[in-house]
């Protein structure tokens, strides 16, 4: 897996969306066991501490479970997934908006822009 994080974010953001894209697209399947904290923060080239404090908040939002004597798996609540998973796309269209806003366009130009794009990509 690519780790793609830039200088512009925060790296402990990025970690947990990048882990979050890879729950969601089935990298890491529900119920699936993680690599530890040591690998991933490896592969990721950022420091385990980081590493962990990203894990612990998607804990906290209930995609990833700790088990004390076998590391950290995803959930197996698809339910959680699919509630995480649109929250994050509320969020990301929220943003959207927002600069397509402040550029001057209006709902309805954001509306004929999207479905003049979704045409060309069927």
């Amino acid at each position: 897996m690519s780790w793609e994080l830039k200088n512009d974010r925060p790296i402990y953001t990025q970690l947990i969306e990048q882990i979050q894209l890879n729950i969601f697209s089935g990298v890491y399947p529900l119920g699936s066991k993680l690599p530890s904290v040591r690998d991933m923060a490896q592969e990721a080239a950022v420091n385990p501490n980081t590493m962990q404090r990203a894990l612990a908040r998607l804990e906290e939002d209930g995609l990833i479970i700790t088990y004390r004597t076998s590391g950290r798996s995803v959930t197996e609540d698809a339910r959680m997934v699919e509630l995480v998973k649109t929250k994050v796309a509320q969020e990301q269209i929220l943003e959207f908006l927002e600069k397509m806003k402040m550029m001057g366009f209006d709902r309805k130009e954001v509306l004929t822009i999207i479905n003049k794009l979704a045409e060309e990509m069927r």
